[in-house]
């Protein structure tokens, strides 16, 4: 298979949004070897879940399927660019590349006549810009609690894997 046969099976996933209630159209595959070892879809609506992104889903389905949070040396494919927190999960799986078809620009231009704006509640340039800046740096306000009993559970669960 190709690169524009996984697009393609990421096209069609983001595709089941025209016709499923709660989905909506961003659909991604990882690819492993040459095969599909995980699919996902967007289900933030239905599953009431603002991280059930397309991207993520795929993540999640292709970890349990191969049985391991380690998805190096796989690719994903994904029906729009990702956003921020996609790119955060997929380096923190250890996804090799990426591969995607629409950019968020395009998406923006597809969108904006419908809702206003780029047609999403989510402002891609401002979570680009605020997720790479330390705490007390963004513009959400956050506070540092109990940090030396957050410490010791940290310690301890360190020690035990220390052996």
């Amino acid at each position: 298979m190709t690169d524009a046969d996984f697009m393609a099976r990421a096209i069609e996933l983001s595709a089941r949004a025209l016709i499923e209630p709660g989905l909506a159209p961003y659909g991604a595959v990882v690819v492993r070897d040459g095969r599909i070892v995980g699919e996902g879809v967007n289900r933030s609506i239905a599953d009431l879940d603002p991280t059930s992104h397309g991207e993520t889903e795929a993540i999640r389905d292709a970890c349990r399927n191969l049985g391991t949070t380690d998805l190096a040396g796989t690719t994903l494919y994904t029906s729009c660019e990702p956003c921020p927190l996609c790119v955060a999960a997929m380096l923190i799986a250890g996804v090799e590349r990426m591969v995607y078809a629409l950019s968020a620009e395009e998406r923006g231009q597809i969108l904006a006549p419908l809702r206003g704006g780029d047609g999403s509640r989510v402002d891609i340039a401002r979570m680009r810009a605020q997720t790479g800046l330390p705490a007390g740096r963004r513009d959400m306000p956050d506070e540092q609690l109990m940090s030396e009993a957050a410490a010791e559970v940290m310690a301890r669960w360190g020690a035990a894997r220390a052996g």
